[in-house]
């Protein structure tokens, strides 16, 4: 079975920390990329941060940069996304996602497995 099975999603104050995790199974993990997407209601699907299947790339949405840090555990085909000084506009449904590259991983349209999704929100 192919799936992508996030936690660590939930309500937080202004300023917190959260750690996301997803756990991936029925894929060569070490050999694909990975990312993490947020939806905010009546939105598209945005990306938020994403690793080569090497671990020597990494992209991260503007807004995220220097608080959100990506990582992979191929020995526990896990993705991490580790959410620092996190604020009110960070809210919204993290998904992660897996492709066999590393550009499958930038953009929606071309992820090839999707995890369920995992609620964040931040309030003031």
């Amino acid at each position: 079975q192919v799936q992508l099975v996030e936690s660590g999603g939930k309500s937080v104050r202004v300023g917190e920390s959260l750690r996301l995790s997803c756990v991936a199974s029925g894929i060569p993990f070490s050999a694909w990329s990975v990312g993490w997407f947020r939806q905010i209601p009546g939105q598209e699907r945005e990306p938020v941060a994403a690793m080569s299947w090497t671990g020597r790339s990494t992209y991260y949405r503007e807004s995220v940069k220097d608080r959100f840090i990506i990582s992979k555990d191929n020995t526990e085909n896990t993705v991490h996304l580790q959410m620092n000084s996190l604020k009110p506009e960070d809210t919204g449904v993290y998904y992660c996602a897996a492709g066999e590259s590393y550009s499958a991983v930038l953009d929606a349209s071309t992820v090839d497995v999707w995890g369920q999704g995992t609620r964040v929100t931040v309030s003031s």
